[in-house]
């Protein structure tokens, strides 16, 4: 039986260079998709996996989301004096109890690699969660918990959240390598190597690599000695990659819609699908875009 994952890694370090000028003071984590920021959804997530204790690997510029997860006790003291209950649970109900959350700090962008490895000491010796905020996914069980439980399935192995893409686009994603003997349709696909933005024309399949994962600790022995990859980074993938001969890695093919908030497109996307999907405000949406087009010219 595997252990609990009781412990989730958010690499918040990035430059967001993609979002210039809004990032240029303000963590791209930060950027709302309605009403909240992207990282408070990732947030979120890892609570429904019934994950306990939340690291955060920040770099400079970072410290609006340290406030984030913390009391706002002015703003508080001004909701409460005007009986703004509602508004007042917003910013503190959801809040984790002191001392599960904690911050870390990449002091170099050196890639995401790097960034899980900066959480080694906080993580410990136990399997732990990976959550890119930027990386969206809809859907009715939110993803971490669909693979925390089919995690239970396959425990003490490493699981990757993966999709389908164009074959074109495999030089932006990592890729699975899929083991022959394991199944090409159900949801777990066993893995026997994992390569790091392939050209099309070298690329295993296209199973690609999305923002979650479930690792073991094993992990952070790899990155201590990993060289640089793929944009002169040190790359989760390739860490993985090495573990495959000695623990079982797997894609799994999750259910929902995953909006790439790490680009302008998708986070535009991403703002439409979760609007449409809150009810007191999904009629209003609708006119609003259908007003949109017509200005534009566009078809829906």
């Amino acid at each position: 039986m595997g252990k609990k994952i009781r412990k989730v890694v958010f690499p918040v370090g990035g430059l967001g260079t993609r979002f210039l000028p809004a990032t240029k003071s303000m963590p791209k984590e930060m950027l709302p998709v309605v009403d909240k920021p992207l990282i408070h959804y990732a947030f979120e997530e890892a609570c429904a996996a019934g994950i306990e204790q939340f690291i955060f690997v920040t770099g400079r510029n970072k410290h609006p989301i340290n406030d984030h997860f913390d009391h706002v006790y002015e703003l508080q003291k001004v909701l409460s004096s005007r009986n703004k209950q509602k508004e007042l649970g917003l910013t503190s109900d959801w809040l984790p109890p002191a001392g599960n959350v904690s911050f870390v700090r990449q002091q170099e962008p050196m890639g995401l690699g790097h960034a899980v490895w900066c959480a080694r000491h906080l993580v410990g010796d136990e399997p732990f969660a990976v959550i890119l905020a930027d990386d969206m996914v809809l859907a009715k069980k939110p993803c971490m918990q669909q693979m925390t439980e089919a995690y239970g399935k396959v425990p003490g192995s490493n699981l990757l959240a993966v999709m389908d893409i164009p074959k074109k686009d495999t030089g932006s994603y990592g890729i699975i390598d899929m083991d022959k003997s394991g199944s090409k349709s159900g949801k777990l696909v066993k893995a026997k190597g994992l390569v790091e933005k392939p050209a099309p024309e070298k690329a295993p399949s296209t199973l690609s690599i999305i923002g979650r994962y479930i690792l073991q600790p094993d992990i952070f022995k790899i990155l201590d000695k990993q060289k640089p990859g793929a944009g002169g980074e040190i790359q989760l993938t390739d860490a993985i990659n090495q573990m495959v001969s000695s623990k079982d890695v797997y894609g799994y093919r999750f259910d929902g819609v995953r909006y790439d908030c790490g680009g302008l497109v998708g986070f535009v996307a991403a703002n439409v699908a979760y609007a449409l999907e809150r009810k007191e405000i999904k009629g209003a949406v609708m006119d609003e875009l259908k007003q949109v087009f017509k200005r534009s010219g566009a078809k829906a």
